[in-house]
């Protein structure tokens, strides 16, 4: 009987200890930039307590060039990470064992900003100089010049406008929900430019995904849904709130030492609503738009096989 309560006691020290260690467990994640109305519903979900309410530590990290997600998902520094589809299919592609466990964006917000005075139709972009970020987005230009066989001038820039605003270059690519509203507020007229956006071009690449590690998925599934629930919670809560959901964000902004103000902050919230809501799926990577963007990818020669959608994607919302 003694001996009974002896091995009663240990098991329950033990039960007690992992217990312990497994809510003491902080998971760590990283938007593919740095705080900004983009990633509100995390930081939402963040502040208003959402993750612990479906008992999950979070630890935030900020992204950016010097900290690229993908990069810090593929190391082990982060458990979640944002990323474009495109990017992410690349990896699977070439050994990194990632599953996407939701599509937060279903719509692109990539587009092509022109002069108009220069640029009027698709046509007219042959021969111009074109301003364009390498990485991720690179991938939909190329399927876009590829597309309408257009030849230009391809010239690298970096985050700013001014290339664009200088006169540098006769387009450049930009974010619906950042860069262009950049551009309107900088004193240039909606009427001076031409718009060409890539998802109504028949390029529409789904962006920002939630991504981890395949072993991630397998040891914590309970927490991968946890975080994707809270995460679409706090993006639900954002568009329904968007002043508090803007205060939330820009509290983070700045944290972090990025200067912004209320009136862009509130215009990228109401912009990438539209890329949440789109097509009236919410959280689900739909299997023909994944299997457009990776066959797209393989006819540029940036993969050369097609992962398996079911290996690829481990929806995690709804279950």
């Amino acid at each position: 009987m003694k001996s009974k309560i002896v091995w009663g006691i240990i098991i329950l020290f033990f039960f007690g200890f992992w217990q312990t260690a497994f809510s003491e467990r902080v998971f760590t994640f990283i938007p593919q930039w740095r705080p900004q109305a983009q990633f509100a519903g995390f930081y939402v979900a963040y502040d208003k307590g959402f993750y612990k309410k479906y008992g999950i530590d979070v630890k935030f990290l900020s992204g950016g060039p010097d900290a690229p997600s993908e990069e810090y998902l593929k190391e082990g520094k982060a458990d979640f990470a944002t990323m474009w589809l495109s990017t992410a299919i690349k990896l699977k592609a070439n050994g990194v064992d990632l599953v996407n466990i939701a599509q937060i964006f279903q719509r692109s917000s990539l587009v092509l900003v022109a002069w108009k005075n220069k640029v009027k139709s698709i046509r007219d972009l042959n021969g111009k100089k074109i301003g364009v970020w390498g990485s991720s987005f690179m991938v939909p230009f190329r399927a876009f010049l590829n597309k309408y066989k257009i030849k230009c001038k391809i010239v690298p820039k970096m985050s700013s406008i001014n290339l664009f605003l200088m006169g540098g270059v006769d387009a450049a690519t930009a974010m619906w929900y950042n860069e262009y509203n950049e551009i309107i507020n900088s004193g240039v007229q909606p009427d001076q430019l031409t718009i060409f956006m890539f998802y109504k071009y028949g390029l529409n690449f789904p962006e920002d995904g939630i991504y981890v590690l395949r072993k991630t998925y397998d040891r914590y599934p309970t927490q991968c849904r946890a975080f994707v629930k809270a995460s679409i919670e706090g993006w639900l809560y954002a568009f329904k709130h968007p002043e508090e959901a803007v205060r939330i964000v820009m509290k983070y902004m700045f944290k972090a030492h990025v200067p912004t103000n209320r009136a862009h902050q509130e215009w990228m919230l109401k912009s990438v609503k539209k890329a949440f809501f789109y097509g009236g799926k919410i959280g689900i990577l739909n299997k023909k738009e994944y299997e457009f963007v990776a066959k797209t990818l393989k006819r540029q020669g940036l993969i050369d096989k097609i992962p398996p959608f079911d290996s690829f994607y481990k929806g995690c919302y709804g279950k």
